[in-house]
């Protein structure tokens, strides 16, 4: 295995790179576009590269769906670090370009919800058509395929553009969350500030089954930060259930959760537990509720010891 080179989503110029950018331990490994998210895992499952990082959630469209279904179904892979980027999109074009000159534009379908409605207002009759990534619209537009292309201003240097417009987006304060996926090893030690993923099957499709897990967090006060489900391909109304809750595997409410989730689910994958990269201070989300503390479980643990041993 490769264990200085990170791959992450391509080419060059996307915000998969820029968010990449931000991890300090990136100043050291080979960093390696790579043409798909598929492609970037598949690059670790092979030995090839320490680790990729992959977008999996963006604050308008919501999951990345190829990203979470290759890490619930494919070959097991572990969530190590996440990074929240935000993201404003440059209108880039060649030299000399107009707006009025802009007749087919051009970038990732995720970008296309985020500009739809500046589309509208400023460009109303130009044709939108789907790139692989926003890095490669700005490509297909240097090479004179298309009049434009949405995709981060950093791009524009790389690929020969100009940001006709900057700081595009219709919504304010839009992100885009990635991670930085390994081979599954031991989680790092706990922060404080963690949250853990996983991905859980339903045990048939009948009433309150999903209840039943989300009980298993509930009862043990453990929040759930996101909840999204994918089918499974295996007929209409199967489907499993990526999660990702506050706090880390190794303490005693959230391994009892899983452990709660292990015994009623057919299916549980443990997918990462990591530092939260939020903005919210140095917590994650309220205080515990009472009864529900890391303290609380070992202490109601240490009462149940003295009851076996005979020590009321």
């Amino acid at each position: 295995m490769s264990a200085t080179r990170y791959v992450y989503l391509g080419p060059e110029g996307t915000f998969t790179e820029a968010a990449l950018h931000t991890l300090p331990e990136a100043a050291t490994r080979e960093l390696v576009p790579m043409v798909s998210v598929p492609a970037a895992l598949d690059a670790v499952r092979g030995g090839e590269a320490a680790a990729a990082l992959v977008p999996i959630e963006n604050s308008v469209e919501g999951g990345v769906t190829t990203t979470i279904d290759e890490l619930a179904q494919g070959e097991p892979l572990m969530i190590y670090r996440e990074v929240r980027l935000p993201i404003a999109f440059a209108l880039l074009v060649r030299p000399g370009t107009a707006l009025d000159d802009i007749k087919t534009v051009t970038g990732h379908p995720v970008a296309q919800s985020q500009v739809r409605s500046w589309l509208r207002r400023h460009l109303p009759y130009a044709v939108w058509e789907s790139a692989s990534s926003n890095a490669d619209g700005a490509r297909l537009v240097q090479e004179g395929r298309y009049d434009a292309a949405f995709a981060g201003e950093f791009a524009a240097a790389r690929y020969g553009l100009h940001p006709l417009v900057t700081e595009i987006h219709d919504a304010e304060n839009a992100e885009t969350r990635f991670v930085l996926v390994g081979r599954a090893a031991r989680p790092a030690a706990p922060t404080g500030r963690d949250k853990t993923s996983v991905a859980v099957w339903l045990a048939g499709d009948r009433p309150g089954a999903l209840l039943d897990l989300l009980q298993e967090f509930a009862v043990r006060g453990v929040s759930l930060m996101l909840i999204q489900s994918r089918p499974t391909g295996e007929g209409i109304g199967n489907y499993c259930f990526v999660m990702d809750a506050e706090g880390h595997v190794t303490e005693r409410r959230v391994g009892e959760a899983l452990m709660g989730l292990k015994r009623i689910a057919p299916k549980v994958r443990f997918l990462g537990s990591y530092p939260h990269a939020g903005d919210r201070g140095d917590t994650v989300g309220p205080p515990p509720r009472p009864g529900t503390a890391e303290g609380d479980f070992t202490a109601v643990a240490d009462w149940l010891t003295r009851i076996q041993d005979g020590r009321y």
